[in-house]
Order: structure tokens, then sequence, then C-alpha cells
């Protein structure tokens, strides 16, 4: 009887995958405004104006915002300060913003999963390869209750093909970051109430929501009515003599 012929070699398994998916990689930097940065900061607090309904209200100009947040007297964190958020395809070039004495710019490298369609890419390029983002606007408070100062947020925006990818938590975590470095007691803002996404995100990052405080504001013609009334009680209690106290009890009661 012939032998029985011997069975087929097995087929090889296939190679595993190892291959991961494709990426797209952006650095980041996050890095004290200059003046030079005033078109820039311009144009992104229109866009937040926009964003939140608030386009009757908006009134600075470039000129405006560079006579008010540029002062050559003001120190950055014990004035008005801002943080803009910068994004490059490649590495960042060594240039005078990281010799700045009072901050040294913050730098990250993240994987995107898919490329960002930037259609303002010019709009907001700064050099060559390096895009505005962002930026967050923030100037120092104080609270009583902790004998402490503090940092209040006042603008805290990234441009809409940005969204979702955790650039907003990089600038308000470098904000809270450089609290912590310099011994204050908190970080504060406002939040519109129909801007779920946001509240969301700041519940998940561990921030209280006061609901029980409300934003008292004077401005404009309100602003300037009580500024008038306020400096016409002035000038009349210094002609007669009397302290605000003694003038308000008087007028009230007619018999000064």
């Amino acid at each position: 009887m012939a032998a029985a012929a011997p069975p087929p070699a097995p087929t090889p398994a296939p190679e595993p995958v190892t291959s991961l998916p494709e990426t797209t990689p952006l650095f980041t930097r996050i890095r004290l405004a200059t003046p030079s940065d005033v078109p820039h900061i311009h144009k992104l607090i229109h866009q937040m104006a926009v964003f939140e309904r608030l386009t009757h209200l908006f009134s600075a100009t470039e000129s405006s915002l560079a006579a008010t947040l540029f002062s050559p007297t003001a120190q950055p964190f014990h004035s008005f300060t801002i943080f803009l958020l910068e994004a490059s395809p490649k590495p960042f070039a060594v240039s005078n913003v990281d010799s700045n004495p009072f901050f040294k710019p913050l730098t990250k490298f993240v994987n995107l999963s898919i490329p960002i369609e930037d259609p303002e890419r010019e709009t907001f390029k700064t050099t060559d390869d390096v895009t505005v983002v962002g930026f967050v606007l923030f100037f120092p408070n104080y609270s009583t209750f902790l004998g402490k100062p503090g940092f209040y947020v006042e603008d805290l925006f990234v441009r809409e093909c940005y969204r979702r990818k955790g650039f907003g938590r990089m600038l308000l975590s470098a904000v809270a970051t450089q609290a912590v470095k310099m011994g204050y007691g908190r970080v504060e803002w406002v939040v519109l109430d129909w801007n779920v996404n946001a509240i969301k995100f700041y519940e998940e990052m561990g921030a209280d929501l006061l609901n029980e405080w409300r934003i008292c504001r004077l401005t404009g013609e309100a602003l300037q009515a009580y500024g008038e009334a306020r400096d016409l009680v002035l000038g009349r209690e210094r002609v007669m003599g009397l302290s605000t106290v003694e003038f308000l009890f008087c007028s009230s009661n007619r018999q000064c």
C-alpha cells in the first residue's frame, strides 16, 4: 500500500497590522501678546462678539485696544494681560518672544486625527507657517474673604475651526498655572447661560458655577448719568462744607 501523502503545509497567518492611523502633527505655543498683535486681537474680539451674538455692543478699535492694553508702564500679570495661542505644522523657530523676561512661552506638540481646514489662515498668519488660534485676556482682582489677589478672565476665545481640540483648556490652564505660581487665590470668569458646551467644559475642569450671583453693570448713558450726579453732590457738599453723608441726609430731609 502506498504511503499517505503528507498534509499540506499550514497557510501562514497574516502579519498583524502594526501601523498606526495617520495623524496630523501640530506644534502649539502660548505666549504674551505684544502691541504688534493688536490687529489679530481686534479680529478675534470681533469674531467673539459674533459668536456671542453681541455685535451691537462691539465698538473697540485697533487704536483703542493698543492704547489701553499695552501701556508702557504696566507689567504683565499686574494689569491687563493677553496670552495668544499660535499653531504651526513645524517646530517654532527661536525668536524674540522666547526672551520675554515676564513669561517663557509654553510649547506643546499635539497629534490631530484629521487636519484642520483653516479658511482664514492668511488673515491670522503671524509669520511663515505660524497662525493665531485664540486668546485669553485676564487681569488681577482681589478677594477680601481670601485676603488674596486672583485673576479675572475677561475673554477666552478659540477660532471656530480649532474648537473641541483642547486649545481652550490649554489657554485657561496657562492662566491657572500663572495664578498658582504667583500665590493667587482663584481664577474667575463668567459664561453665557445658553453656551451649554462651555458650561460643560468648565464643570469638567472642576469650576464652580455660582448661580446665586448676578452681574451688575453701569455703562453708557447710565454710567454718565450716575457719574454726573455724583459730581453734582460732591460739588454742592464742598460749597456747603458738609460731608457726603451729611449732604445726602440734609437733601433728603430738606433741612439744609
